[in-house]
C-alpha cells in the first residue's frame, strides 16, 4: 500500500517537527515536504504533488488562507488548517471550510485529537484518489 504523502507548512520550527513527528509515526502516512511559508509550501505542490497539506494560518508573507483559497484555485487538493486561531465557533472556521479546507484543527490540541486528525488525513485522501 503507497503511503499518504503530506506537506506540512507552519512558519514555527518546533511546530513543523512536532507535526511531522505524530504524522510519520503512522504506517500509512509519510511528510514529504514542510515549508516555512506559502510561497515556499505552493513551490513544493507544484513540483512534487503532495496527497494532503496542513497549513497554519498565521505565517509571514501571504498568510494560510490566501494559501488556502490559491490551493483549491491552481493545485487542488485536500487540507486540513492547523492553527492556533482555530477555534470551535470562531468565522476563521467557517471561512476555512468555505475556501475549500476539509478541516480545521486547532494546533495546541493536536496532540490531543491526533487519531481524529489521523483519520481525517486518511479520509481525505482516499477521496483524492
Amino acid at each position: 500500500m503507497e503511503r499518504i504523502k503530506i506537506l506540512v507548512v507552519d512558519d514555527s520550527l518546533t511546530i513543523r517537527a512536532m507535526i511531522e513527528t505524530l504524522l510519520d509515526q503512522d504506517d500509512e502516512l509519510i511528510v514529504v515536504g514542510v515549508a516555512r511559508d506559502a510561497e515556499e509550501a505552493f513551490a513544493f505542490i507544484a513540483e512534487h504533488d503532495p496527497d494532503v497539506v496542513t497549513l497554519d494560518v498565521a505565517m509571514p508573507g501571504m498568510d494560510g488562507m490566501d494559501l488556502l483559497r490559491k490551493i483549491m484555485a491552481d493545485e487542488p487538493r485536500p487540507v486540513i488548517m492547523l492553527s492556533s486561531l482555530m477555534r470551535e465557533g470562531d468565522p476563521l472556521m467557517e471561512a476555512a471550510i468555505a475556501a475549500g479546507a476539509k478541516a480545521c484543527f486547532n494546533k495546541s490540541r493536536v496532540l490531543q485529537e491526533a487519531p481524529r486528525l489521523l483519520e481525517i488525513i486518511k479520509q481525505v485522501a482516499v477521496r483524492r484518489a
